[in-house]
């Protein structure tokens, strides 16, 4: 009953749910923007899920189709069976499915971000590699007012691996290990973060696209086991001012016939030559897809100088202030970290670019920029221009336009995508600009 479990097919699935008292299943997919959608069915109705005979209103759903269009149908992966982790009164259970949005001519939609993926990692497969990931996803549990609703106040004073009672979020994140080991996850570490009421669960590598299922499923149940608590999760990726954001770090090798294709003892730096090539290219498109990775207006108040998170394009072994940071491990354990994506961003689409902008790197065998093992924060900027040290964009606008300039991730994405995340973002960049916003208010309300 894991995810992503190669041992469970369609015929499992009747047996699966009479033994576990299912009585309902949510079909679960993503929008464009991340956002997990689900159509909840009785059980009964399984069969014909299967077959891909479940219909919805697909204008309904952020970029996906205009109204004139709207019919698409469901098919689930039966490999994506988990049981959510809470019961009914009565002791049954609801299970989940992820699916596959497809047209009514039964052809993949150009819309579904997880058949992007799909289609990326078959392109890689072709080549002879398998992307493998894993992302590290931290998050904030803030108090509830008294009617429920988000606050941004925290019932704990922790910092970086400290422990209850000054972690006061520890027996809620407990809980949530517990919940994600019981839908298959191997859960390797969790702890609390830097800043007072953050925290970060830690799950075990996988394909990439387990990986983006994993972390969408992450996040639902991460939020309802919070929210048992009395207490609101949040992935805003800087929701208090003054501390660290929260980060989705995200670790990627390539393997080639069940070996580390990014191992090479005797290469510089321990890495093989597809390796060098594959960070050449996600640091040559760095600029270009970070409006994927970091996707809302309030990314780029996280990516300042100061907090940890990676502001300059550049890579490093150790030292954890670059864009790229390679891990001390070597053999199968080699890998690249990219220390950039936050967690509000759609890990489908996320993992694409990376690996579309990697491919890219070994296809055209781009050179391995050398390393920089200096604190890039305490450098100016002459000096990171004579290193040839470039930084990311510094707000969503900026990032909006990068993209719109590559080929490159256009073709990564596909052209429905690729026009119907500009002109969200757009909109929402729109938004943001014409507020007025309490900082404005402080700082000149009582001065002009």
């Amino acid at each position: 009953m894991s995810l992503g479990s190669s041992g469970i097919d369609a015929k499992h699935l009747p047996g699966l749910v009479k033994e576990h008292r299912v009585t309902a299943i949510r079909l679960q997919f993503t929008d464009i923007l991340g956002i997990i959608k689900s159509v909840a069915i009785p059980v009964g109705q399984l069969g014909k899920a299967l077959d891909g005979q479940i219909m919805f209103d697909g204008s309904s759903i952020e970029g996906f189709v205009r109204i004139e269009e709207s019919d698409m149908f469901l098919l689930p992966d039966p490999a994506s069976f988990a049981l959510l982790p809470w019961r009914s009164p009565d002791g049954t259970r609801t299970a989940r499915l992820i699916c596959d949005v497809y047209t009514p001519e039964g052809q993949p939609f150009a819309g579904c971000p997880r058949g992007i993926l799909k289609r990326w990692t078959e392109r890689a497969r072709r080549m002879g590699y398998e992307m493998m990931a894993g992302m590290e996803a931290e998050f904030f549990l803030f108090l509830r007012d008294e009617q429920g609703r988000a606050t941004t106040r925290t019932h704990d004073h922790g910092g970086y691996y400290d422990l209850a009672p000054v972690d006061g979020g520890e027996q809620a994140r407990q809980e949530m290990v517990e919940a994600l080991n019981g839908m298959g996850f191997e859960v390797e570490a969790s702890h609390h973060e830097t800043a007072p009421g953050q925290h970060e669960i830690d799950f075990r590598y996988a394909d990439a696209v387990t990986t983006a299922d994993n972390i969408a499923t992450f996040r639902y149940v991460v939020r309802v086991m919070a929210r048992h608590h009395g207490l609101h999760a949040t992935f805003m990726p800087k929701p208090v001012y003054g501390v660290n954001g929260s980060g989705m770090h995200t670790h990627q090798s390539l393997f080639r016939e069940a070996k580390n294709a990014f191992a090479d003892p005797a290469g510089p730096w321990g890495l093989s030559a597809i390796a060098g090539q594959y960070l050449a290219g996600l640091m040559t498109h760095a600029r270009s897809f970070t409006a994927i990775t970091n996707p809302l207006v309030n990314s780029y108040k996280r990516l300042v100088p100061g907090y940890e998170a990676p502001v300059y394009i550049a890579w490093s072994e150790r030292n954890r202030s670059p864009f790229i940071r390679v891990p001390s491990k070597r053999g199968e354990s080699t890998r690249l970290e990219l220390r950039s994506p936050d967690p509000s961003c759609n890990s489908y689409l996320a993992l694409t670019v990376m690996l579309r902008t990697g491919l890219d790197g070994i296809e055209r065998q781009l050179p391995t920029p050398a390393p920089v093992n200096r604190n890039l924060y305490r450098l100016n900027e002459r000096e990171r221009e004579d290193l040839g040290v470039e930084s990311l964009p510094g707000n969503l606008q900026e990032a909006l336009e990068e993209m719109s300039q590559s080929d490159l991730v256009r073709d990564a994405l596909g052209e429905h995508v690729f026009q119907r995340f500009l002109e969200a973002k757009q909109i929402e960049w729109s938004i943001y600009q014409s507020q007025v916003h309490q900082w404005e208010l402080d700082q000149y309300l009582s001065v002009f």
